[in-house]
């Protein structure tokens, strides 16, 4: 189901995060540098991050000499959060987690201790997840006193985003990761809960921490420089990744993405890809499936982009957050009551779920726009700067040339194909795209990367304007 956020998110949160990572396991993106000789029996590790896949093993961060002694961090295939160390072949210390982490619209704290001088072999190996320590698991071997682990090990390897650098890729984004060689710390280094919202965890200023010979802050900040390590010389070598991967989309303003869990299962899903904001339906028969977004709202005005990867019967709206993709009885979801959309491949429109013929038509490289205003029911579409119909956002009341009206509800973006004979795709926008901008337009509170400019009050689909308008 989609993310319905308004009042539950928060606008403020005293310190605020910049930038992630976001990693692709499609492009191999990672993470590495050789360490030198640390602390190897106390060492903590915190991160922030938004999964965009399951179904996989997915490393966060290991340290690794070879396929017999390593330790490594990783949500498996199932969802639960592996903790594992390995050395001379024999796996001798592991938590997994009975709890799984399946969630693709949040943002996740993490904060992993290894602590084998404690007298307590219970707090030898601790997981903390959004300031909690997680004490239910499906396996726990705790380590011996005085365990060393593969983190910190002389002219060894540290990997962010993967296991050995060939394999078990992260897909989403992180931020704020950091390492602290030779103390063991609880989560109130990283994050906190405070009086304004105290049941909401939030990130800290870390970079007052003391680090120690291997430690780093990834702050991400450096678009020419991605593994710059902000709180010394430990630098990571960059694989794969470029200036398009370091994002806004934080643990402090969390943007809509495609919602994977929202995929139809009656057609062939959709591939995504790109921290979920790439979608690609394949050419075959049956691939008319559709994919909405994460986040909805029922108030305020609303804007996004997508450029167009395949113009091939591609479908580009919005439709109800309670319609489900898998409603696809008509050939996908633009069919559905409360969808309103676009088809570029002959020019074609759906207006509350009734498909009929029109002139707008769009092509590979086409960037689409869209303008929902859920104050007076109107949705506007557009392509290269130019709005349908020669339509006006800005006209409040007298939805000026609007594509349509509507009921109010919850409303959310979505993509479909609409001939499953024929490959279509799109890149979307909402503010932190993963393809390059050449212009670069904000909102009015300044969030936001466009190629063209919002209309005067619409704003991007995160969680500050949310907190703010929604």
């Amino acid at each position: 189901m989609p993310l319905i956020l308004g009042t539950n998110s928060i606008k403020d949160t005293g310190f605020d995060v910049a930038n992630s990572l976001r990693f692709n396991s499609g492009s191999s993106d990672h993470l590495n540098r050789s360490t030198s000789s640390g602390d190897r029996l106390k060492w903590t590790w915190s991160a922030w991050l938004k999964k965009t896949k399951n179904g996989a093993d997915e490393d966060l961060f290991s340290g690794y000499d070879n396929s017999s002694n390593f330790t490594r961090i990783q949500i498996g295939d199932t969802g639960r959060f592996n903790y594992i160390n390995k050395t001379s072949g024999s796996q001798n210390a592991k938590i997994e987690t009975n709890r799984v982490f399946r969630d693709n619209s949040a943002w996740y704290h993490f904060v992993i201790v290894w602590d084998t001088g404690n007298a307590t072999a219970g707090n030898r190996m601790r997981i903390y997840v959004n300031g909690v320590e997680e004490t239910s698991f499906a396996n726990e071997t705790q380590p011996s006193l005085n365990q060393v682990s593969h983190v910190n090990q002389a002219s060894k390897t540290n990997y962010v985003g993967t296991f050995d650098g060939s394999g078990t890729f992260f897909n989403g984004y992180m931020a704020e990761v950091v390492l602290i060689d030779g103390q063991a710390l609880d989560p109130t280094s990283f994050g906190e809960f405070d009086e304004d919202s105290p049941t909401i965890w939030k990130p800290k200023d870390v970079s007052g921490l003391t680090f120690g010979t291997n430690g780093f802050y990834l702050d991400f900040e450096d678009g020419s420089s991605l593994g710059n390590d902000a709180a010394g010389s430990n630098n990571f070598t960059v694989n794969n990744l470029t200036a398009i991967d370091q994002s806004t989309d934080t643990c402090t303003n969390n943007f809509a993405t495609l919602n994977p869990l929202t995929r139809t299962i009656k057609a062939t899903v959709p591939t995504i890809s790109e921290g979920n904001l790439k979608g690609v339906n394949s050419s075959n028969a049956t691939s008319n499936g559709g994919i909405m977004t994460t986040i909805s709202t029922n108030v305020s005005k609303w804007y996004w982009e997508a450029k167009v990867v395949n113009n091939n019967h591609g479908v580009f709206g919005i439709t109800l957050a309670s319609n489900n993709t898998d409603q696809d009885s008509f050939g996908g979801i633009q069919n559905i009551t409360g969808s309103y959309a676009i088809y570029g491949n002959s020019g074609r429109k759906f207006v509350n779920g009734t498909g009929s013929a029109d002139s707008f038509t769009f092509s590979t490289d086409d960037i689409l726009m869209c303008a929902m205003d859920l104050d007076n029911n109107y949705v506007y579409f557009g392509k290269n700067g130019t709005w349908y119909n020669s339509g006006d956002p800005t006209s409040g009341s007298s939805g000026t040339n609007a594509f349509s009206s509507f009921t109010n509800n919850y409303y959310l973006p979505f993509m479909a194909n609409n001939n499953g004979n024929f490959a279509s795709g799109f890149s979307f926008n909402f503010g932190s795209p993963a393809y390059a901008i050449s212009s670069g337009n904000s909102d009015g509170e300044g969030f936001g990367n466009f190629e063209y400019a919002p209309p005067s009050g619409y704003f991007s689909l995160c969680t500050k304007n949310l907190a703010e308008y929604g």
